[in-house]
């Protein structure tokens, strides 16, 4: 699945403290974002997402903030396709297909067997400086 961002006609931007709350404030967010923008909270593909999300945002909170004292997370939407991904400003780029097979049951294990079952992408993208990185989960509505 493979849609360009500039083709998703809804966009959100949140930026908050990496801390604890940020799990729930992000998560409350996107589903105020996703009525919004006219998806129902029953559709199935929302449940995963906001777990998605959650996992992403802890991550952050957890392995970045000594570097990225904020995250932010990106929203975009169109008829079909819900994307997002979750930003920091620490180096580090997790191999994500790896942590499909990790026994671990790691978070990134978790998000990639759910983005997979969706029929959804995954990818990490540095940023230009290679001091943070975003990960961005398209799936489809």
């Amino acid at each position: 699945m493979t849609v360009p961002l500039e083709a998703l006609p809804y966009r959100h931007v949140l930026t908050l403290p990496s801390m604890g709350a940020a799990v729930r404030i992000a998560r409350e967010t996107t589903e105020q974002v996703l009525a919004e923008w006219g998806i129902s909270r029953r559709h199935p593909t929302v449940d995963p997402a906001l777990l998605i999300l959650s996992e992403l945002v802890t991550n952050s909170v957890q392995h970045a903030a000594d570097l990225s004292p904020s995250l932010t997370v990106f929203y975009a939407a169109g008829a079909d396709t819900f994307a997002f991904a979750v930003h920091d400003r620490h180096p580090y780029q997790p191999a994500l297909f790896a942590a499909v097979t990790d026994a671990g049951g790691s978070g990134l294990g978790t998000v990639m067997e759910l983005t997979m079952n969706l029929g959804g992408t995954a990818v990490v993208r540095g940023d230009a400086d290679g001091g943070g990185k975003s990960i961005w989960i398209t799936l489809p509505l």
